[in-house]
């Protein structure tokens, strides 16, 4: 096996062992993004503290919603007479 390889398109030849260099400070640097990745996706979807930060804007549509479904509720109710 050649210890030099040539790289297509460009012509310019690079030692193996830079190239495995670089493959594997890529996977480091992937391996470390998925992992930031992960952790932002948890932070975000986890209800509890979402609840905690805001918690009024929530009430408020819990709210709203309960009064259109009471009315939608009563509306069934009261043309049914």
């Amino acid at each position: 096996m050649s210890t030099i390889r040539e790289l297509s398109g460009r012509g310019a030849q690079v030692p193996e062992n830079i190239l495995e260099l670089r493959a594997a400070e890529q996977r480091r640097r992937l391996q470390r993004a998925f992992g930031n990745l992960r952790e932002t996706t948890a932070e975000k979807v986890d209800l509890r503290n979402v609840a905690r930060n805001h918690l009024w804007p929530a009430t408020g549509v819990a709210a709203l919603c309960g009064l259109i479904v009471g009315y939608t509720v009563a509306g069934w109710f009261a043309s049914s007479r």
